[in-house]
């Protein structure tokens, strides 16, 4: 586990830079999970928006210690099995979004404690919001490979997908569940929607005309 953990922690700093904060959450009965916050000094132009606002960046370093495992199976497969670790991204300074930490964790923590495998398409609630005063409490699971590459561990074990989170409001969450993953995020696009602005307001949603 340590060193998978370790390589992953490697990845992250080769694509992100080095993290300027770390906290670590232990739920019990599973394995420690942490996060860590990267502030993105090496914005440019096209990254920043139209206030000059940069990212902070949020990843998990936990959840791929062990493979996934498909809740009706009877005997998990210690080595087999979906790895991944989360990721999420938010314009720095408009919220107090290092509160997120902890739900991170929680989410992180889902596979080992609901039995969930996480997937690009699916969705995850925390319940609550995802920081003081958050517009949203679930996030849409995107594809990896794009921000942070895939890491790929020695045969038998799947590799490491480094999956993106897109916070969803409760209004984007119920279209989802009814519309599909793919139509919010195309809803999201014709609309031109920031999705790592984190006071944004849920994108329109009704038929046009």
């Amino acid at each position: 586990m340590g060193e998978i953990l370790a390589l992953v922690e490697a990845r992250l700093r080769t694509a992100l830079g080095d993290p300027d904060a770390r906290a670590a959450v232990t739920f019990l009965g599973t394995e420690r999970v942490e996060v860590l916050r990267f502030t993105d000094a090496r914005v440019d132009g096209q990254e920043r928006d139209a206030r000059g606002l940069g990212l902070v960046r949020y990843a998990t370093l936990g959840m791929s210690a062990q493979p996934m495992a498909d809740p009706a199976e009877v005997l998990a497969d210690p080595l087999r099995g979906p790895r991944a670790e989360l990721i999420l991204s938010v314009r720095a300074g408009l919220a107090d979004t290092d509160k997120v930490l902890r739900g991170l964790a929680v989410l992180a923590a889902s596979p080992q404690v609901e039995g969930v495998i996480v997937a690009p398409g699916g969705s995850l609630d925390l319940g609550e919001p995802l920081w003081p005063g958050a517009p949203f409490s679930s996030v849409l699971v995107a594809e990896s490979g794009g921000l942070v590459p895939d890491l790929e561990l020695e045969a038998p074990l799947d590799p490491v997908r480094f999956l993106p989170l897109l916070p969803m409001t409760p209004n984007e969450a119920a279209w989802k569940r009814v519309s599909g993953a793919q139509e919010l995020r195309e809803r999201w696009l014709s609309y031109g929607t920031d999705l790592r602005d984190p006071l944004r307001r849920s994108v329109p949603l009704e038929a046009r005309p």
